[in-house]
């Protein structure tokens, strides 16, 4: 990474000048003692040393070490964008994003880490937004722990904008909606979620794009972003996912829960512009949808 001083920042100290740029004071650590370093004007300077206007500051990180359970992969992913400090996926339906116990390897983590290894690049894999196995579409991972903390943050500030697209049974009577519903865990299962009154805070606002006799199409946004809360809200308003045997849908036509992450928004902290990519509905939901009456 490298910035160059500003007028305005000129007579900074190194480490104020890098606490600006996002740096925290554990990242300027890390990089001190573990093997990155900093430099000004290509010579390597302590974090005391004063900039002025004009210099080139410029950090190396040190080399991230991906987990030794993790093994690269050579697998198919759809790449919709990358650069130096992103990458942009349009995830199939039936691949888990991250090694479990049930599904140890063939994830997308597996096949993202052997693209990063075939470029080159010594990383861990940092996934910003996690889609359940069954869920196709858009997904952001950082390609370095610093453009992790900034799109980390960003998160939890709900800078980052997900759209989901779903099918789902029954017509829905409203043309749109917010579902504020708490969200927790069922204490029966391990995996399911449920409406309780104990839950953490949850919001989906839907839009009905279409309606058929037996199920409705429509695009939902996140407030919040609970472990399966578009598919617990939906359910929880009669209305399961297509395909979501977990919730209450039926997989007879459709055999995975028909939801979709269709578009993606978010600031880019480093090219400092709002980025927006768009994935239309995959085979299977086209299919549920066309055929549907």
């Amino acid at each position: 990474m490298e910035w160059s001083v500003s007028q305005r920042e000129s007579g900074l100290l190194v480490k104020e000048f890098l606490q600006q740029k996002q740096l925290t004071k554990r990242a300027i650590i890390d990089i001190k003692f573990s093997g990155g370093c900093i430099t000004v004007n290509g010579i390597q300077e302590t974090v005391r040393k004063k900039v002025t206007a004009g210099d080139k500051v410029a950090v190396l990180f040190p080399v991230e070490k991906p987990s030794e359970s993790l093994i690269p992969q050579d697998l198919e992913l759809s790449i919709v964008y990358e650069d130096d400090h992103c990458i942009v996926l349009n995830k199939a339906a039936g691949m888990p994003t991250i090694p479990s116990m049930l599904y140890p390897h063939s994830t997308l983590a597996n096949g993202l880490l052997y693209h990063l290894q075939k470029q080159g690049l010594s990383s861990t894999i940092h996934i910003v937004n996690r889609l359940d196995k069954d869920t196709s579409g858009l997904m952001l991972a950082a390609k370095h722990r610093f453009s992790h903390s900034q799109f980390s943050k960003q998160q939890k500030q709900a800078g980052i904008h997900r759209t989901y697209t779903a099918i789902v049974h029954g017509k829905l009577q409203l043309d749109k909606g917010i579902i504020s519903k708490p969200i927790g865990r069922n204490l029966q299962s391990i995996i399911e979620r449920e409406v309780r009154e104990d839950g953490q805070y949850a919001a989906t606002a839907y839009l009905t794009l279409g309606r058929k006799q037996d199920c409705s199409l429509a695009e939902l946004k996140l407030e919040t972003g609970r472990t399966h809360q578009i598919r617990v809200h939906m359910s929880s308003i009669g209305h399961p996912l297509a395909g979501d045997t977990l919730y209450g849908g039926s997989d007879r036509l459709m055999k995975r829960q028909a939801l979709h992450s269709s578009e993606l928004t978010f600031w880019h902290p480093f090219k400092e512009e709002q980025m927006s990519f768009h994935a239309t509905l995959p085979k299977d939901m086209k299919e549920f949808w066309n055929t549907s009456e």
